[in-house]
């Protein structure tokens, strides 16, 4: 039982991984921001792209790569898959932020900010 758990662990710890990867590349942002954005260093962010490293179900960086996935997701639907616009969405300036949503994101609670307002847009598209 013990195994089956580990193996399952690492499933999902690689799945969130190469997940925070697609979402990263797909946004275009550097490495030195997705560091920033999910706990981590810059190297391992290097790591975690090559597939020799993946974030620790439990941990904190696992927490908010799966947020980070979750914003890409919202995004992603908001755009309606179009990134171009989600880029420029994450890079300037908003009013709601007082700040670009980029810089926003890099702290727990800016995080979870942009999740909360980004998922009642959403809502708005479903309703």
């Amino acid at each position: 039982m013990k195994q089956t758990q580990s193996i399952e662990n690492q499933e999902q710890e690689r799945v969130l991984t190469m997940s925070v990867i697609r979402a990263f590349e797909k946004l275009g942002i550097s490495a030195k921001d997705l560091a920033k954005i999910i706990g981590v260093s810059v190297p391992t962010v290097s790591r975690m792209r090559e597939d020799v490293y993946w974030l620790k179900k439990g941990s904190k960086e696992f927490e908010l790569g799966a947020h980070f996935v979750n914003l890409f997701h919202l995004l992603d639907t908001l755009t309606g898959g179009n990134r171009q616009v989600a880029n420029a969405w994450l890079r300037n300036d908003n009013r709601v932020f007082g700040c670009p949503p980029l810089d926003q994101i890099k702290t727990i609670s800016g995080m979870i900010y942009a999740l909360a307002y980004l998922d009642s847009r959403c809502a708005t598209l479903r309703a």
